[in-house]
């Protein structure tokens, strides 16, 4: 598995903890009152789950699967790959800020523009290895 799958599948998972860590936080909330605040981390909590976790992992695992070329390099523009995992991660926190510590509006378009680059940047590199086998 390459380097960069590796960081983008750990990067998942840290963003599956927090999640259901701030999950598990609501739901005890709704049974035992700790703090009314709490359920202003609903936004950071669907953020950390669908966009920390279901979209890094599935381009970390895309990364991983897409074929490689016959020829070195194997993945070449991995640069591209790299500046989209920065520009997600970014992305992800820029929406948390915007929305669940109220940062502004000028976080959330930020951020969204973030992840939206970093989908963009992740086509770049995934668009030329999509290829049949038999050259048609």
């Amino acid at each position: 598995m390459p380097r960069l799958s590796q960081w983008l599948i750990r990067a998942a998972l840290v963003y599956l903890l927090l999640g259901f860590t701030i999950g598990a936080l609501m739901l005890t909330n709704k049974g035992i009152p700790l703090h009314p605040l709490l359920w202003s981390w609903l936004p950071a909590h669907i953020e950390f789950l669908l966009i920390g976790w279901i979209v890094q992992l599935t381009m970390g695992v895309a990364f991983w699967i897409l074929p490689r070329y016959w020829k070195r390099p194997r993945r070449p523009n991995e640069i591209y790959i790299q500046i989209a995992f920065v520009l997600l991660n970014l992305g992800i926190w820029l929406v948390v800020a915007g929305t669940t510590f109220r940062a502004g509006a000028w976080a959330l378009f930020a951020g969204r523009a973030a992840e939206i680059g970093a989908v963009v940047f992740f086509a770049l590199h995934g668009w030329p290895r999509i290829v049949s086998r038999d050259g048609a």
